[in-house]
């Protein structure tokens, strides 16, 4: 369902349908009812196959509705509202106040800066920070993984267009943005300029944010993404990682990317894998390069990926390659 049009219930609402205080406990006791933030519910079958970043979106929408005046969301919440992928729900809700010594509430964040004059996107009715902005807010604040996987994500909604087309100048213009936001404040600034230095909206997922993090981490030289390889019949395959520096290719591999692939094309899953093996003999053959796939699995630290290249027989060039990388050191 799509986040923005889930029923919020409030508590009154309940109090007319004759659902007072014992019956509203019972519900939420056996699953009907989720709350969403005090004195607001939803049924568990409308947000219960939401994702993180929808949830997110529901529950700004019941502060919205519970709140004196509109408020206006940044950091992780913003990301949320624009589309961006979250890797993780904090559990706070992160908005904008002029207040000198902001307080947060239930399940609010509160974080100081003046908003007036400042230019505000609207989603859906729910106003938040513009996309550079919000780039520059989560790269103070958040991990790497959280902040590159944003940053990322947002440099490919402005820049990326399929198949393979990314327009640099434009990315570079969104980069320069968020940097001028990061500089706006002492904290974590420095963090946060890594971050943006790093970033790059040709990774399609979350999961190839991290790995990039990781290869950068284990010293690779940072790989060329989604690189096109000649492929049968004229059509071209199109792989996640070029490892250049030791003639490797590199894919992430994750259940959302096949399902999605199977939706998109009307396919069963397991076709979806059989063309994947034979696309990979493919590449592997004509390239004569070694490929490596891993999962979340294998991205919990660099080590970890680090042992999955090498049963591929991939490792690093000796010495390692990282201060050819831009940032995230």
């Amino acid at each position: 369902m799509d986040p923005h049009a889930v029923p919020l219930l409030r508590r009154a609402d309940l109090v007319e349908r004759g659902w007072h205080s014992r019956r509203v406990r019972r519900e939420l006791d056996v699953g009907f009812l989720r709350s969403i933030r005090p004195g607001m519910y939803a049924r568990a079958a409308d947000v219960d196959g939401l994702s993180r970043e929808e949830k997110i979106v529901v529950k700004a929408r019941a502060l919205a509705r519970t709140s004196g005046s509109p408020p206006v969301f940044c950091g992780l919440t913003a990301a949320a509202l624009l589309g961006l992928p979250c890797l993780r729900d904090d559990g706070g809700l992160h908005v904008l106040t002029a207040e000198s010594r902001p307080s947060s509430g239930a399940g609010v964040v509160r974080h100081r800066s003046l908003t007036e004059g400042t230019e505000l996107v609207e989603v859906e009715g729910l106003r938040c920070t513009p996309l550079a902005r919000t780039m520059a807010d989560v790269a103070r604040a958040e991990t790497r993984e959280v902040s590159v996987s944003i940053a990322d994500a947002a440099l490919r909604a402005r820049a990326f267009s399929s198949p393979g087309r990314y327009d640099v100048e434009d990315a570079e213009r969104l980069r320069e943005e968020a940097l001028s936001w990061a500089r706006t404040s002492p904290r974590g600034r420095r963090a946060a300029e890594k971050v943006l230095l790093f970033a790059d909206g040709r990774a399609q997922l979350p999961g190839e944010s991290v790995s990039r993090l990781r290869l950068h981490d284990l010293g690779f030289a940072p790989p060329s993404l989604q690189v096109g390889v000649p492929g049968p019949h004229g059509n071209t395959y199109w792989v996640d990682f070029g490892l250049d520096d030791v003639a490797a290719w590199g894919e992430f591999d994750g259940r959302v990317k096949y399902r999605g692939i199977a939706a998109a094309e009307g396919k069963t899953p397991q076709r979806v894998i059989e063309e994947e093996k034979r696309r990979e003999d493919w590449i592997r053959g004509t390239t004569r390069r070694h490929v490596a796939r891993w999962g979340w699995e294998d991205l919990g630290d660099a080590a970890t990926l680090g042992l999955r290249l090498a049963a591929f027989g991939i490792t690093p060039p000796r010495g390692g390659a990282r201060s050819a990388h831009r940032g995230a050191q």
